[in-house]
């Protein structure tokens, strides 16, 4: 028998049989005490969580989709994506270590590396966002304990040859970690690639429903896993049983959700691409689109989040385009079921190496609204974009 696609087996885990009878999801037990009938197995874990931070059975059940979502010996869940980053951070370096990454990092990540790190005695090199394998491997010296990496990267969607980084990596003792949230665990299987460590806002994509945060690690590495495990004990960390049962639900449609996205999402990235104010998109599925042959060879499938770079404006007009829309909110968010859009040329600043654009810089992401009623919507921004550039 051919193994089980992740759209089958993401709802195979509900439905095993073996278990008696049961509801099909698992219940919501909130609880922060846990009871015992002897005294001699109240420190057996095997009888179940010995208190509520170790989670019920929903976490349970998400913990164990997601490890099998991710090809994972194990997977842990936190209560943001951002915790996802910041967990394995911690948990794999020590005072004296260096961690190297790109100035398209994500910049809840680089804050954390840039000031808490720092503080910590722990080094950050920032390489330009369009570094390649090559030159980041190039990076890589004695002080390097981990690369950071995002592919497609945040907001300018540079992508990177993981596989190359990872075998240098791995044959230099240095870990990997990457934020597969563009992937979802779905088109992209960072694991699968020799990445020690995948990391993914569970707030995005697998829940799908923008009511939740949670973030998600996994790993196949027993030194990682250990270290994580144990970070996760001392800092507290919890997710609420509701939270957990939110995002199990989302995930048992996680495929069709994100495949329906990416449709809709290149329909718009291809009638963007016809339009006079724009120079580029920034949608690594776009043939001619950066990073494009990478994301053919390495990718299954597509999230629908992209950049649009405009010729000139200003920021005026860039903010009169997002504010002639209807349809797409502007939320600092992506991966639920609404479109949203931001305008983020501000976001250049922060970076170590300058990058020149073209123009103003948007970032979209499209939901599973009707992709003829999104265009009818950006065209509205475009004639408010073209009306403030001819303003006195």
């Amino acid at each position: 028998m051919s193994p089980l696609s992740d759209r089958t087996r993401l709802i195979a885990s509900a439905t095993r049989r073996g278990q008696g009878r049961r509801p099909v999801n698992p219940p919501v037990e909130r609880a922060s005490t846990m009871l015992s009938d002897r005294a001699e197995t109240m420190r057996d874990d095997a009888e179940g969580p010995t208190y509520g931070l170790d989670g019920g059975s929903a976490a349970r059940a998400l913990r164990a989709a997601l490890a099998d979502l991710e090809g994972a010996a194990e997977a842990f869940i936190v209560p943001s994506g951002l915790a996802a980053v910041t967990v394995p951070l911690l948990a794999l370096t020590r005072p004296g270590d260096e961690v190297i990454t790109t100035d398209a990092l994500y910049g809840p990540s680089r804050r954390f590396l840039a000031r808490y790190q720092a503080a910590r005695g722990v080094a950050t090199r920032f390489l330009p966002a369009d570094t390649d394998a090559e030159s980041l491997i190039a990076a890589v010296g004695d002080r390097t304990r981990l690369v950071l990496m995002e592919s497609p990267a945040s907001l300018t969607f540079e992508m990177i040859d993981v596989a190359a980084v990872t075998q240098a990596c791995r044959a230099r003792g240095v870990l990997t970690l990457l934020d597969n949230t563009w992937g979802a665990g779905l088109g992209f299987k960072p694991l699968a690639h020799g990445v020690d460590v995948s990391i993914q806002a569970l707030t995005k994509y697998a829940s799908g429903h923008s009511d939740v945060l949670m973030g998600g690690i996994a790993t196949n590495a027993p030194a990682c896993r250990r270290a994580i495990a144990d970070t996760i004990e001392d800092l507290g960390w919890h997710v609420s049983p509701d939270d957990a049962w939110l995002t199990l639900r989302g995930l048992r449609t996680l495929p069709l959700r994100y495949a329906e996205q990416a449709r809709s999402g290149l329909i718009v990235s291809e009638w963007l691409q016809t339009r006079p104010e724009v120079a580029r998109v920034l949608y690594p599925p776009l043939p001619g689109s950066v990073g494009h042959d990478l994301w053919k060879r390495d990718f299954t499938g597509a999230a629908s989040l992209m950049g649009v770079v405009l010729k000139d404006g200003t920021e005026a007009a860039g903010q009169a385009f997002l504010d002639a829309l209807s349809l797409f909110g502007m939320g600092y968010s992506w991966g639920g079921f609404e479109s949203l859009i931001t305008h983020e040329t501000h976001q250049m600043a922060y970076r170590d190496h300058p990058q020149a654009l073209e123009g103003e810089l948007i970032r979209l992401h499209v939901g599973l609204e009707d992709p003829v009623d999104l265009i009818a919507d950006l065209e509205k921004g475009f004639a408010a974009f073209n009306a403030a550039l001819t303003l006195p």
